[in-house]
């Protein structure tokens, strides 16, 4: 199977994406799967991501028509529209400078079935190809208790900033520059 590495640019794309979020999502997955396989811990609604799409295409991984990963992009403009994620922008503020330039990765996942192929690097490679040139870095926050994303996401390079509380649980902030 070739797995092709695109902007989203379709409605269908977007809906691709949510339900594959709902798939994984911590309320929808059993303790075992969270530490074998990880999770993500915010839904959104079709009209915030299609805004969110609209200021920065999210970066998706297809297997045909069908949408098998997805990496969001997350301009800081969108930092109050997401309850759960204000606290990770707050903290941002205080390690990025204001006049460097960064995209917020908003969720990075992979459907179950196309995991260990290298789709997470690859979405993150196609992400800092696409952006870097515009963008200072990639800032994203990992569940401190997800282990399996938090080395996934030092293995592409991403540096931790800080560990911070919030919402009655531990944040790894970290950068890809």
């Amino acid at each position: 199977m070739a797995i092709k590495l695109t902007r989203c640019t379709t409605k269908a794309e977007l809906q691709q994406i949510l339900d594959l979020q709902q798939k994984n999502h911590l309320q929808n997955v059993d303790a075992d799967e969270k530490e074998k396989e990880g999770f993500v811990t915010v839904s959104h609604t079709l009209e915030l991501l299609t805004e969110m799409n609209a200021a920065c295409p999210h970066i998706i991984a297809k297997d045909q028509d069908k949408v098998v990963g997805y990496a969001l992009c997350m301009h800081p403009r969108f930092g109050n529209d997401v309850e759960v994620l204000k606290p990770m922008f707050l903290e941002i503020a205080g390690v990025i400078p204001k006049e460097d330039p960064y995209m917020v990765m908003g969720q990075i996942c992979i459907d179950k079935e196309y995991r260990r192929q290298g789709i997470f690097r690859k979405l993150y490679e196609t992400m800092k190809n696409t952006l870097l040139p515009n963008f200072t870095s990639i800032v994203t926050e990992v569940d401190a208790t997800n282990l399996r994303s938090l080395e996934a996401h030092y293995a592409v390079g991403f540096e931790e900033l800080k560990t911070y509380h919030a919402g009655g649980q531990d944040w790894k902030l970290i950068v890809l520059r």
